[in-house]
């Protein structure tokens, strides 16, 4: 049998079973391609339903590796992955559901004994400096061609010679399917007929059914429905926002990119042309559906559909999985809300939706209803490809089962390092320390798992119970940089995988920033069924302890929250920096931190906290004026820098003036910034004082009485610090008038003028209280 047989015999079982399978061609690339081509007119595919993803040449649509994720959403008859020119894990996890049933999926690859050795441009943003590219493994290239290998329903054909040679045919033989019975609509149906005529699966018209829930409007209602990739929820969830917009529901649809929402998008517009409605739409595919009369169907990025922009009637937030919790969180002020999600697969890897968000919806008042679809509509359950791709991009990961971990604590688990070449050679071990990373981030992708596979500056660091991983820790080592590459940072360059060292060079213009070594944790998680019993501060202890003779610092950076705020400071870890725009999918603006291990740790952290705290009011003045007041409140706590007040007689006679007496903020804002500054960063050092003294040191408590209520520091940030307007301060923190409000704030200042004013404040204060 040569390559035409093969694939003439593949498609055929494919066709048959309405499965998919995959074509392996191995060797010299010119003549892959060849091969490739005689495989599809063998096989009688439609170049018109073809997509190449590569830089090669066939007589099809061609789409460039990078941009392998428009084919998201996307249904075809054959995609032809071509690994010569680069080999990107998050490409296969792209395109290999676009293929339909009766398809084929076909991989361009050099020679399987070769390809573990062989480097494209996705290894080399795995070198990171001053490691090149030569330190970059092939584990994951190896682990990848083990998969080919081993699972059904691949054929792998050597093309170099004249007729190559079939190395596997990759035909499954399966016994023949009983047909199945057409799906029968719901007896109790609220929306058209048309909408479930539309429906291809049982298990759609029951999703489409459950979406009906949001039709009720007296009290708040939420539908959450998951799925495996291909089974339809996105279709489904257009299917119900046209039946709502055909209703005069203004249905506001959100998710992390606009394609991948675009079939909600494409399903309601064809439900309302099948409906008769008169329709308008801004684009093809749209991005807004109107209606005449009433009713329609938008599309809002995540961080601005969060503010329910229009007060829309009900919102679908579709792939919430790759949205943070955080922002996730927001929606839940809309009334009638729709979450949609991937459990596996590459649009939503992270189980911060699964485990994380249903805590907090369960909180709510929300009525809850829950449904999933189970039944593949692009092609069969069981279907083989699946079943690969699912075990070589770990995309169905899991940490270990909660009972084998349930009673692990502090005293019960070892630290442990957990090297590349030992989780390449323990499946168990490798999806368990996995499967805890993805649950630690609501956007980790196939990249990272060959990033921890071969990446020559990442490390892991595990906590075991049993043999089972029940906290697990992602390293980068950074720094170590040479002057080029410092001075090149410093004029704008970017440095791969050097992410602290970057920032604080970059922007932050210290270009010996990249001097010291240290190493940035990653990400950290602890098994759900384990937390709060200190895990996650003993990992991270039991890494300090083992890197603090080897490096000068420990560092972190992620979207603040003012609980991961108080959870890094507790763990050592000071604020530097907060960024200035929040991360378009979590939110988030997010905190840089560091742990000092040597005299040079802590200069860097010392001088970047000095330089932080001399310009971090006139940033919540401009750029952060929409932060968080508890940010801002925790972060300050996080701060480990003197501040000097430098207030005037003058100053502070205006600040005791309006504590005590009929003075006013209004007439000289600038010292109040100070002392609140002031105030704030006391209560870190005052944390660290109460640290020291449930050790069992003697520490003063003179700060005790000078700690103002969470109201009151509230106050501070959000008129004092962010200097918004007296009525919105006012109205968001429950004042009944902006006259209360001011009043309020002059008792806030009491305790501040004691504490910190000078003679001048002192004698200001005895003319209203003696």
């Amino acid at each position: 049998m040569d390559v035409a047989g093969v694939a003439t015999a593949l498609r055929a079982e494919a066709r048959r079973t309405n499965e998919r399978r995959l074509l392996v061609l191995a060797g010299d690339r010119e003549a892959c391609y060849d091969a490739a081509d005689r495989a599809l007119d063998a096989a009688e595919i439609d170049r018109e339903a073809t997509t190449l993803v590569g830089t090669g040449w066939l007589d099809c649509e061609r789409v460039g590796p990078k941009r392998a994720g428009r084919l998201l959403g996307t249904t075809r008859e054959c995609v032809v992955l071509d690994c010569h020119a680069d080999f990107r894990p998050n490409a296969v996890g792209r395109i290999v559901g676009a293929v339909d049933g009766g398809g084929l999926f076909v991989l361009l690859m050099p020679s399987l004994d070769d390809f573990s050795d062989c480097r494209t441009d996705f290894d080399r943003t795995l070198a990171v400096p001053p490691a090149d590219l030569e330190a970059v493994t092939g584990r994951f290239r190896r682990r990848f061609v083990g998969t080919l290998l081993d699972h059904p329903g691949i054929a792998v054909v050597d093309v170099d010679g004249e007729t190559g040679t079939v190395e596997r045919d990759g035909l499954t033989h399966p016994a023949p399917r009983l047909p199945d019975e057409p799906p029968e609509p719901p007896d109790d149906h609220a929306f058209p007929a048309k909408a479930y005529d539309a429906c291809l699966t049982g298990d759609q018209m029951a999703v489409v059914r459950a979406f009906e829930a949001l039709r009720d409007d007296d009290s708040p209602t939420a539908v959450v429905a998951e799925a495996d990739r291909g089974r339809g929820k996105s279709s489904a969830a257009g299917i119900a926002a046209g039946a709502l917009a055909a209703e005069g529901t203004d249905v506001l649809v959100t998710a992390p990119e606009y394609r991948s929402a675009r079939e909600v998008f494409v399903r309601a517009k064809a439900l309302l042309e099948s409906l008769g409605r008169t329709i308008e739409t801004d684009r093809d595919p749209p991005r807004e559906i109107r209606l005449r009369g009433e009713g329609r169907v938008r599309f809002e990025k995540p961080t601005a559909a969060a503010d329910l922009p229009g007060d829309p009637d009900a919102v679908f937030v579709d792939e919430a999985a790759a949205l943070s919790v955080r922002l996730l969180e927001r929606f839940l002020s809309a009334r009638r809300v729709a979450f949609t999600t991937t459990v596996h697969g590459y649009e939503g890897a992270g189980r911060g939706f699964s485990v994380r968000f249903r805590d907090r919806l369960a909180e709510t008042d929300h009525e809850v209803t829950e449904t999933r679809l189970d039944e593949p509509i692009r092609y069969a359950p069981g279907d083989p490809v699946e079943t690969w791709a699912f075990r070589a991009l770990l995309l169905d990961a899991r940490p270990p089962v909660e009972q084998v971990v349930a009673d692990a604590d502090p005293d019960s688990v070892a630290y442990r390092a957990l090297p590349p070449d030992d989780l390449l050679a323990d499946e168990t071990l490798l999806r368990e320390a996995f499967g805890l990373l993805v649950l630690a981030h609501y956007r980790t992708e196939p990249d990272d798992l060959a990033r921890l596979l071969d990446a020559p500056n990442l490390a892991v660091r595990a906590l075991t119970h049993g043999n089972h991983v029940v906290a697990v820790a992602l390293l980068a080592r950074e720094g170590n940089l040479p002057a080029d590459l410092r001075e090149h940072m410093y004029e704008g360059g970017r440095v791969r995988g050097n992410m602290l060292p970057d920032v604080l060079t970059s922007q932050l213009r210290d270009e010996a920033a990249g001097i010291s070594q240290g190493m940035r944790v990653m990400r950290i998680a602890t098994h759900h069924a384990v937390r709060s019993r200190g895990l996650g501060s003993h990992l991270l202890g039991d890494i300090r302890a083992e890197f603090e003779d080897d490096l000068d610092w420990l560092g972190v950076g992620y979207g603040a929250t003012p609980e991961l705020l108080d959870f890094w400071r507790e763990n050592g870890y000071r604020a530097i920096q907060l960024s200035t725009t929040r991360n378009d999918t979590s939110g988030e603006y997010s905190a840089l931190m560091l742990d000092p291990l040597t005299e040079s740790g802590a200069d860097l952290r010392d001088r970047h906290a000095r330089w932080f705290v001399s310009r971090f009011a006139s940033m919540l003045a401009d750029p952060l004026r929409d932060a968080d007041p508890d940010v801002v409140r925790a972060l300050l706590r996080s701060v480990e820098a003197p501040v000097s007040l430098e207030l005037s007689a003058w100053d502070w006679r205006a600040v005791a003036a309006s504590a005590y007496g009929p003075g006013q903020y209004n007439s000289a804002p600038r010292p109040f910034r100070r002392v609140a500054l002031k105030y704030f960063v006391d209560c870190a050092a005052a944390a660290s004082e109460n640290s020291e003294a449930a050790a069992g040191e003697s520490v003063p408590s003179s700060r005790d009485s000078t700690r103002l209520s969470t109201r009151e520091e509230r106050l501070l940030v959000r008129k004092v610090l962010q200097a918004h307007p007296w009525e919105r301060v006012a109205d968001e923190l429950g004042f009944h008038s902006t006259g209360q409000c001011m009043r309020a704030l002059g008792e806030a200042y009491q305790p501040l003028v004691d504490a910190y004013g000078d003679e001048a404040a002192e004698t200001e204060k005895r003319r209203y209280t003696d």
